[in-house]
Parts: C-alpha cells; sequence; structure tokens
C-alpha cells in the first residue's frame, strides 16, 4: 500500500488537543470515571471484571459483547459482529478487505479523513458533496450518476462529521437498495448514531441489507473513547471471514479489560446514551446563543444529529486566521475547514467544527467572546 498522507485531524490534535485549555471541537460525547461505569455493571458484568485474566482475546471479540452489540441491532446475530481496535482499524481494513486496484469507490463529502484518504490510496474514487446550500442532505441521485461498471463501495457517514446532518428515511432506504440492486458493498459509518435530539435514529445499514456494513465504536455516542473498542455488523459472514484473516495483522485482538469494560457500556447503553443526549440539549442553547448574538461573524444551524457541527465564519480574517489565534491567544480549541478539505469535491473553506457534547462549555464561550471583542 503506498504511503498515506499525513492525517490532518490527528497532526493538528498532536499540537493542541492536550495543551489547549478550552477543548471545544471534542468530536465524541463527555466521558466518565471508570468507577461511575463499573457501578452500572449487572452482576455478570461486575464478575467478568473482578476475575478477569490478562490473557489474549478472541480475535472476532468476546462472545458476550458480540452478543450485546448484536442487540442493538434488529437483524443482526452475535455472529455477524467483528470487533476491533476502535473505529479507525475496521475503516483501515474494511477499505483493504474490499478495494482493489481496478476498482472504484464513492466517497461522500465532507467526511473524516480516513473514509476517502483510504481509497484513494487503493483505487479510484469519486467523490459526492453533501448538499450545503440544502442543509447537507444527501443527493442520491448524484450516488447514482457517479456509480460505474466497477464500482464496488459506497462509503457515508451519518449523523455525519463534521456537519452533523441526517438525511431524511426515504433517501436513507433509496441509498441502501440503490447499492444491493447493483451488487456495490454500503460502508456506513454510524459512530454517532444515538444522539438525535429532534428525529429517530436511521435504520442501521446492517439490518436494511445483508451485503451492508456497519461500523460503530464506544468512543462517541456513548463517550467511552479510552475503551478503543470499535466493531463492525454484517450478515455477509464470508466478509467478516476475511477480515478477521485482515485484522490477524494489525491489534491481533482486543484488549481484555476494554472489552469488559464496554460489555458493561452496552448493557447499560440506554443510561449512557440518555446521559449524553441530555447534555448535547443542555449545551445547544448555549452556542444558538452565543452564535446568535454575533450574526456578523457566524451563521450557524444546530445538528441534526451527534455532537459536532460546522458552523460558517463570516469574518474578514477567515476562519483559518481565527481558528489559529484563538486557540494561540486564549487556548479555545476548533477545527478549521482546511482539516476537512477533499481532494475529491469542492469543500467549504469558510467553516470550523464546534463539538456540542461535552459538559462545561460556557467558560471556553466566554473566553471566546471576550477574545472576539477585543479584536
Amino acid at each position: 500500500m503506498p504511503l498515506l498522507p499525513d492525517f490532518r485531524l490527528e497532526t493538528y490534535f498532536s499540537t493542541w488537543e492536550f495543551t489547549a485549555r478550552h477543548h471545544l471541537t471534542a468530536s465524541d460525547a463527555q466521558t466518565l470515571p471508570m468507577a461511575e461505569l463499573l457501578d452500572m455493571a449487572d452482576d455478570d458484568g461486575r464478575r467478568r471484571w473482578e476475575s478477569l485474566a490478562l490473557g489474549y482475546t478472541e480475535t472476532r471479540g468476546l462472545p458476550a459483547l458480540r452478543e450485546e452489540i448484536a442487540a442493538t441491532y434488529d437483524n443482526v446475530a452475535p455472529e455477524d459482529v467483528l470487533c476491533f481496535a476502535g473505529a479507525e482499524e475496521a475503516i483501515y481494513l474494511a477499505m483493504q478487505v474490499l478495494l482493489a486496484p481496478t476498482d472504484h469507490a464513492v466517497v461522500l463529502t465532507p467526511n473524516y479523513q480516513a473514509a476517502e484518504t483510504i481509497p484513494l490510496a487503493l483505487c479510484e474514487v469519486t467523490g459526492v458533496a453533501l448538499r450545503e446550500d440544502d442543509g447537507w442532505s444527501l443527493d442520491v441521485d448524484a450516488v447514482e450518476a457517479a456509480i460505474r461498471p466497477n464500482t464496488r463501495l459506497v462509503s457515508v457517514n451519518f449523523p455525519n462529521n463534521p456537519t452533523g446532518a441526517v438525511p431524511d428515511v426515504e433517501s436513507w432506504r433509496r441509498l441502501v437498495s440503490l447499492c444491493e440492486e447493483r451488487g456495490i458493498t454500503l460502508f456506513s459509518d454510524e459512530v454517532y448514531r444515538g444522539l438525535e435530539l429532534d428525529r429517530p435514529s436511521l435504520p442501521q445499514a446492517a439490518d436494511l441489507s445483508p451485503g451492508a456494513l456497519s461500523l460503530n465504536v464506544m468512543s462517541k455516542a456513548y463517550g467511552l473513547p479510552g475503551l478503543r473498542i470499535g466493531w463492525i455488523a454484517c450478515r455477509d459472514r464470508s466478509l467478516l471471514d476475511r477480515l478477521e484473516r485482515a485484522k490477524h495483522y494489525t491489534s491481533i485482538c482486543n484488549s481484555a479489560p476494554s472489552e469488559v469494560l464496554a460489555l458493561i457500556g452496552l448493557r447499560a447503553r440506554d443510561r449512557l446514551l440518555s446521559r449524553n443526549r441530555l447534555i448535547v440539549a443542555m449545551n445547544l442553547p448555549l452556542f444558538e446563543d452565543f452564535f446568535g448574538r454575533r450574526p456578523d461573524l457566524f451563521a450557524w444551524e444546530r445538528p441534526q444529529g451527534g455532537c459536532v457541527c460546522f458552523p460558517r465564519y463570516l469574518g474578514a480574517d477567515g476562519v483559518e486566521a481565527m481558528c489559529a489565534d484563538l486557540v494561540r491567544d486564549v487556548g479555545v480549541l476548533l477545527l478549521p475547514s482546511s482539516i476537512y478539505r477533499s481532494e475529491l469535491t469542492a469543500t467549504p473553506g469558510d467553516r470550523f467544527r464546534v463539538g456540542v457534547g461535552r459538559t462545561g462549555p460556557e467558560e471556553a464561550l466566554e473566553r471566546w467572546g471576550e477574545w472576539l471583542a477585543r479584536r
């Protein structure tokens, strides 16, 4: 595989994520202390944790964990689940397994960089942009027009990172059906599912189509990124067999303590997701007020799902300068639009990512507001 370019987001974070005083662009929901998570354990979870031996684990994942993951779907069995070390390993290996140099892929933009960078290193890729002028809506006609005879993969991410967009159910089902009818694998990144406030969650791709892959992780909606437990659900078990063999060359197996903690978290998923939705619901009015009081500088719409959004900066200095100066001067970290530029389609150059899933953004917003007033 060719050498991959720098992962812009992680390179930026390596400089600022743990040194900035106010992380206002976090993509995950608020985490919690391990003691609090353990308090949520049922008797079986507590027993597993207290008697845990630190040996190797099964490559596919702890059977009880895969059973609990399967329970989050309607048509998925434990045998249809393969666990990974976070979502990134799953993305990396799935693209390696699904795509060959003679293939073609379709990737929606804007997106998480790995969703296009890895396919681009493997085969020809066509980008299809979400419609910014229509609330970042999904254009299924454009996806269909991009399909070629050798298209093997369509990659999507909903709720979308960085825009927070969620398509209407009719468009979503049409996309799933289109891929199934054409014999194309739909790779569906669903890591923010469960944080929708004003609409129900979309049906999961793996439930709707036997050949689709649904990606999820404990990091985002569940707020447990330190566990590094992700998974792919797919009812094509021969494909899961290929993914398992690919995993033998990377992590081989997951961390035993993380698997037990993920099991405890998933068994308490209703509590975790309700808690995190409440945090988002409490934060949104704060951001709405902040941006609403500065219409000359910002244009903002609340996310349709997830805990990130992509406001526009209208200032004359430009969004790149604003983000760089803000973190340097007062330690408030945002992600400028350059982090989300695409090699496939035009992407807006005046936006920045904000995270609305962490508790206590008031001080960061106050520092940001004071900084703007001084300029």
